[in-house]
């Protein structure tokens, strides 16, 4: 479990760098002058090319047998990113480091993720992407506790912040340098992992098709902060509630992976996608002042679902995926997932100016209450996964 340890410091580390930096996204594009479709072009379009990257990454660290130089790689990507935010572009500007920073998200996810798989005993899969993300979150708490403690403190200095996010970032990026990964395994070039999509199990096949139906109306959760700033809530007051998201999502992701070790992956997914479809339902129903102690509910529940979702996804396509093709397989889930956010993110951009804020949340809490459904009736676990009711 070192690994596992090793790669949840780096990524609570580069979370702090992010988490200081992504929720002012929204308020520095304002201040540029840019609007709601903007908005969702920037996150649509560097999510996407994150996505696409992540099967590529996965693919070739199946190939090579080796999966630690491309996760330094994304992570050093990563950390340019943020320098490149500093630099006064106008909103482009913000488009171009966005896109850095993501792409080194999409080189390093995959072969990172395999190398948590490889890392633990099956039957702990769930606990040790549970505990990677619950690392990666509680970076997120603290990033987004700096942001708010910078803004209470003398006002909004974007730039102030976007340099100083450098320096966690890079210190994630010393630590992979100490993690260690098994000796590759050479192959022929026959015995190279297919990228076919008959070649999968049919149970992957599966809920790839329903992780994309989901992604389609899972938009940028920057609209969910854009959504509470419209009823009312403070700047300050919105990174407090992304603070208290993060802390919830921190604090279920362990259990989550524990539970589906326990009671099976699948179960917790359709809770995890349940609970997506009705907070997205509430977030339509906000008014546009005193949101009161309903948008904290809202917060809290959307990050249950986060933790419930996050790391136990991973584990369940790690669980069907063959071994030797494990990292092109949780690079194939992360890049069909995302796949899926330039349209829903553009999408939600345009329904929110053309039918109002409502409109983009009704949207999602459909597909949310529709992937939990078709999870509960179509998915099929593999023999390694746990099996069991809740």
């Amino acid at each position: 479990m070192t690994n596992v340890v090793l790669l949840g410091l780096t990524s609570l580390l580069t979370d702090i760098s992010s988490e200081m930096v992504y929720p002012l996204i929204p308020f520095f594009l304002a201040s540029l002058g840019a609007g709601p479709a903007a908005l969702g072009l920037i996150e649509g379009l560097a999510e996407t090319a994150a996505s696409l990257l992540k099967v590529v990454s996965g693919r070739r660290s199946d190939r090579v047998g080796r999966r630690k130089g491309l996760t330094i790689a994304g992570y050093g990507s990563s950390a340019l990113g943020k320098a490149l935010l500093a630099i006064p572009w106008g909103w482009p500007g913000v488009l171009v480091a966005r896109t850095v920073d993501r792409v080194g998200k999409g080189i390093r996810s995959a072969p990172r993720d395999a190398l948590i798989a490889e890392s633990a005993d099956e039957r702990r899969r769930g606990r040790a992407f549970g505990l990677h993300r619950g690392m990666d979150t509680a970076g997120a708490v603290i990033g987004t506790g700096i942001a708010l403690a910078v803004i209470l403190g003398g006002g909004a200095h974007y730039v102030r912040i976007f340099l100083l996010s450098v320096i966690p970032a890079a210190a994630g990026v010393a630590l992979l340098f100490f993690v260690r990964e098994r000796a590759p395994v050479a192959r022929s070039a026959a015995a190279r992992p297919p990228l076919r999509w008959g070649s999968l199990p049919g149970s992957l096949r599966v809920f790839l098709g329903i992780a994309l139906l989901f992604a389609l109306g899972n938009s940028s959760n920057t609209f969910l902060l854009l959504r509470a700033s419209g009823a009312g809530v403070s700047t300050a007051g919105v990174l407090i509630l992304y603070l208290v998201y993060n802390v919830s999502y921190m604090l279920w992701s362990y259990p989550a992976g524990l539970l589906s070790d326990r009671f099976g992956r699948k179960n917790v997914l359709v809770c995890g996608y349940a609970v997506y479809g009705i907070v997205y339902c509430g977030f339509a129903a906000l008014g546009q002042s005193g949101a009161g102690w309903f948008v904290w509910v809202l917060f809290i529940l959307y990050g249950a679902y986060s933790g419930l979702t996050d790391g136990v996804e991973k584990a369940l396509v790690a669980d069907i995926a063959p071994r030797e093709a494990r990292g092109t397989a949780i690079g194939l889930h992360a890049t069909i997932t995302g796949a899926g956010l330039l349209p829903a993110s553009l999408a939600a951009g345009v329904l929110w100016d053309l039918a109002g804020p409502a409109a983009p949340f009704l949207l999602g809490g459909a597909t949310g209450l529709g992937a939990a459904a078709a999870v509960a009736l179509l998915v099929r676990e593999g023999t390694s996964a746990p099996q069991g009711t809740l």
